[in-house]
């Protein structure tokens, strides 16, 4: 956060880019009251070994939320000022809208809405998906698609938007 009056980043790279790492640099880096707020599921051991393994990483000097659905109303239960918030990620939680059956473009706009008035510094990260050969399954368009229209919504709020290839930060916006 190079700004003192950014309010919102988005950091987006493909899995294993270093996206996260850097996210939690810039957070960091702020000396504000840390928040991550985790949107996966365990939905597996290997996830769960992922989970623990990722707290360990980030030590007690964070809070962590875990919330797979309602992204917005965790974002407002913790919004204050002297606070940053990590939100990880976003394509997890699209994910997660699309297998509970959510209505997509409802959700999307609740979070745009809400970025505006945020109190709070928010770091969203989130993973590319548009850049490889087009899905062969509907299921896995649909994903691309809703991924791509929340991508564009959010990095047209964002103050800093950053583009992560092999750890190496590119700054889009801002």
């Amino acid at each position: 956060m190079t700004s003192a009056s950014s309010n919102t980043t988005f950091i987006l790279g493909g899995a294993r880019s270093g996206k996260s790492r850097f996210a939690e640099s810039l957070v960091t880096a702020t000396g504000l009251d840390r928040h991550y707020l985790a949107t996966g599921r365990a939905w597996d051991e290997e996830m769960q070994a992922r989970i623990i393994k990722h707290k360990a990483d980030r030590g007690p000097s964070w809070a962590t939320h875990e919330e797979p659905l309602d992204l917005v109303g965790a974002l407002a239960a913790i919004d204050g000022a002297r606070r940053i918030v990590l939100i990880d990620c976003l394509t997890l939680w699209v994910t997660n809208l699309m297998m509970e059956e959510r209505e997509m473009e409802a959700e999307f706009a609740a979070l745009a809405a809400f970025l505006p008035d945020a109190k709070a510094r928010l770091v969203f990260v989130s993973n590319e998906v548009g850049l490889g050969i087009v899905p062969d399954n509907r299921m896995a368009r649909d994903f691309r698609d809703h991924a791509g229209r929340l991508h564009q919504m959010i990095a047209a709020k964002a103050d800093e938007v950053y583009f992560i290839a092999a750890g190496l930060p590119l700054k889009m916006k801002g």
